[in-house]
C-alpha cells in the first residue's frame, strides 16, 4: 500500500511538472529579429469649453541582433531601420510629417530623424525580459542634435534635452521594456498569473496571465495600472489610467510574434506659461508590434 501511495504521488508530481512552462528568452548568438511597430496616440486637452485634439502616428522598423549569449542575460544591439512620424492638430493642422529613410536636406526634422537610422544601441536583456542596461542612446542623441545644423549653444542644449527624453539610454530602456518585460521568474501553468512593474515616463504595474499554449506559441494577456509623468520646459503632464496587452510569443526563442497594447489615461497638463494652470487632459493609445518573418 505504501509503495502504491508513493507511486500515485510520483505520477501527480510528474503531471504537475509537465504542465508547467518555463516562459523566458532563449536567444542564440547571431540571431536577428525584425519588428514592425505601429502606434497611434490621441491627446485631448480641454480649456474654456474648447477641446484641442493632437494625434501622433508612428511607424517604425526595429532590428534586434543577438551579440552574445550569457548564463542569465543576452547582449543585444538595437537598430532603428526606419521611423516615420505624423503629428496633426485639430487647430493647426499638420505639424510634422517625417519619414526617416527619405531625408530632405532642407528640413531640419528630416535630417535629425535620418541620423537616427542604422546606429546601434546596446542593451543587456535578462531571461524574463527586464532590460538591465542600455548604452549608446546618449551618443545617438549627440549625433541627432548635430545633424540639425544648429550652432547656437543654448538652442542646441535645449534640443539635446528634448531628444534625451525620447532617445537617451534611460528613455529607450523604459520605452522598450513595454515590449520585452513580460515573463515570470518561475515556471507557470495555463491559467496562472504573475506580476512585475517598470518605471519611466510611463510607469506600469502589470498583472500577466498565461491564457493558452500551443506546440510553438504562448498566448499571454496583461492588465496594468499606469502613471504618466512627462516634464517639458513649458509643461508637465500628469495622468493615471490603465493598459491592456495581448501577446503571442514563440516558445522556442521567447521572442514576441505579435503584441497589441491599448492604453487610456486622464489627468492634467500644467502649463508654466499660463501661471501653472491645470488643463484637463486625456490620452488614448494603441501600439502594435509584429515580428517580420
Amino acid at each position: 500500500m505504501k509503495n502504491a501511495i508513493i507511486f500515485v504521488l510520483f505520477l501527480l508530481l510528474s503531471t504537475t511538472a509537465v504542465s508547467q512552462t518555463n516562459l523566458q528568452y532563449n536567444l542564440k548568438e547571431g540571431e536577428v529579429y525584425k519588428i514592425k511597430q505601429e502606434a497611434q496616440q490621441v491627446i485631448l486637452q480641454e480649456m474654456d469649453g474648447a477641446v484641442h485634439e493632437l494625434t501622433n502616428k508612428i511607424t517604425g522598423l526595429l532590428e534586434f541582433q543577438v551579440i552574445k549569449e550569457r548564463d542569465t542575460t543576452f547582449e543585444i544591439d538595437l537598430f532603428f531601420r526606419d521611423l516615420s512620424l505624423v503629428m496633426t492638430s485639430s487647430i493647426q493642422g499638420e505639424l510634422m510629417n517625417v519619414k526617416a529613410s527619405e531625408v530632405d536636406e532642407n528640413d531640419i526634422q528630416s535630417k535629425i530623424f535620418n541620423s537616427l537610422l542604422n546606429e546601434p544601441v546596446h542593451m543587456i536583456l535578462s531571461k524574463n525580459g527586464d532590460i538591465l542596461e542600455v548604452t549608446g542612446g546618449d551618443s545617438l542623441v549627440i549625433k541627432m542634435s548635430g545633424a540639425s545644423g544648429i550652432t547656437d549653444e543654448f538652442s542646441l542644449n535645449m534640443m539635446k534635452k528634448s531628444l534625451e527624453r525620447e532617445f537617451g539610454s534611460e528613455a529607450l530602456s523604459n520605452s522598450y521594456e513595454q515590449m520585452t518585460f513580460i515573463y515570470p521568474s518561475k515556471p507557470v501553468r495555463v491559467g496562472e498569473s504573475w506580476k512585475n512593474e517598470y518605471q519611466g515616463k510611463l510607469s506600469a504595474r502589470n498583472s500577466w496571465l498565461l491564457e493558452a499554449l500551443s506546440e510553438s506559441t504562448a498566448t499571454i494577456k496583461g492588465e496594468a495600472d499606469i502613471t504618466m509623468d512627462v516634464s517639458e520646459p513649458i509643461s508637465t503632464m500628469k495622468l493615471d489610467g490603465s493598459q491592456s496587452t495581448w501577446i503571442k510569443t514563440d516558445l522556442l526563442s521567447g521572442f514576441i510574434v505579435s503584441m497589441k497594447v491599448e492604453g487610456s489615461s486622464k489627468g492634467v497638463t500644467i502649463m508654466a506659461q499660463m501661471g501653472n494652470a491645470e488643463i484637463p487632459t486625456s490620452i488614448q493609445s494603441v501600439t502594435t508590434y509584429e515580428l517580420i518573418q
